[in-house]
């Protein structure tokens, strides 16, 4: 990337700022939010309702900074898995879903990651860095599929509330209506439950939240998720249900279905009695084995009587369908390769 600054992944305030340094009128700042976040424009001479005069201004020390993937792999069943290089020089992934009138993808917004969950890739690879809000969004600027898009998912690389700022700058210009204008109710961030940030995201946003769970039992959570030490899921609930999530929002778990570990019929219970004093949804996620895991998923049977016992408790209950598994498109697969390539 250039040594001049990015535009792309400012605010318009933090873009308003800009334009009175360089003593161009304010309203600039608007266009110039136009141009990066409507029109999908990757360089400043594209932006032709700018004067001469500002453009030269604006390219003596920035550029847009839109930068494009440096690998696509292609799943059989539609799924694609972008591989990004960021600052840091370590790697990040995208995952782009179609599925039928919807396309999502999922969005990374660290590279590794510190929470040290014992199930995921991402988290051998160790801590490379927060990305910046311009890493975050250009995972979404330079798809190829861009215009497709109707969900963003935060579930990729890394633990959002763990870069919190950034991801509040990238859920502000998603949202806005100078930015991408996208509702908040077709982005979801997910979360292990970092007590510390939790309630600053669910205050200053309207998206939807999902909590990480994947065992409801504390002694054996700590085990495969080190943060209940110090962040109990107990006390993600007791801060979630202080909020709505009974209208618009939604709350939801997630939940690995990992053979012998956490899928037993009162694990299923223990979840169901966690959850009551909120209203919520399971998602049921089959485990992805990755190479040296000492991990498998629970049987296609077990996963379906866990659904039924949670359903009979009136938590809906949906099994997320596999997408991908040919292209490593769990997260943290394929950077892993890349990283252990270079």
């Amino acid at each position: 990337m250039d040594d001049k600054k990015s535009l792309l992944g400012l605010t318009l305030s933090q873009l308003t700022d800009i334009t009175a340094q360089l003593g161009i009128p304010k309203f600039v700042a608007k266009q110039i939010a136009d141009w990066l976040y409507k029109k999908n424009v990757s360089s400043i001479e594209q932006m032709t309702n700018l004067s001469k005069k500002v453009r030269a201004q604006l390219e003596e020390n920035y550029i847009v900074g839109m930068y494009p993937p440096e690998k696509e792999t292609v799943s059989t069943d539609g799924t694609k898995k972008y591989l990004y290089r960021v600052c840091n020089d370590r790697f990040i992934e995208a995952a782009y879903i179609p599925d039928r009138d919807r396309a999502t993808l999922c969005v990374s917004v660290q590279a590794g990651c510190k929470m040290g969950c014992k199930f995921c890739n991402t988290g051998l690879q160790g801590f490379g860095g927060n990305l910046s809000t311009i890493e975050i969004l250009n995972q979404i600027v330079s798809l190829p599929e861009y215009s497709t898009l109707t969900n963003l998912v935060f579930m990729g690389m890394g633990e959002p509330l763990d870069n919190l700022a950034n991801v509040l700058s990238t859920l502000e210009i998603l949202t806005a209506d100078y930015g991408f204008a996208m509702s908040p109710r077709r982005i979801t961030l997910s979360t292990v439950g970092l007590i510390k940030h939790l309630d600053e995201f669910i205050e200053k946003t309207d998206v939807h939240l999902a909590v990480s769970v994947h065992n409801a039992f504390s002694d054996q959570r700590v085990e495969i998720m080190p943060i209940e030490a110090t962040n109990p899921l107990q006390k993600v609930i007791d801060i979630v249900k202080k909020y709505d999530f009974r209208h618009q929002r939604r709350f939801s778990a997630e939940y690995i279905m990992i053979k012998g570990v956490n899928d037993s019929p009162a694990h299923a219970r223990q979840l169901a009695k966690v959850l009551s004093p909120i209203p919520s949804r399971v998602n049921l996620i089959r485990y992805h084995a990755h190479p040296g895991s000492e991990f498998e998923s629970s049987s296609e049977i077990r996963i379906k009587e866990f659904q039924e016992i949670l359903n009979a408790k009136n938590i809906t209950t949906t099994i997320r369908a596999s997408r991908g598994e040919d292209i490593f498109a769990a997260c943290g697969l394929l950077s892993t390769k890349e990283l252990q390539k270079n």
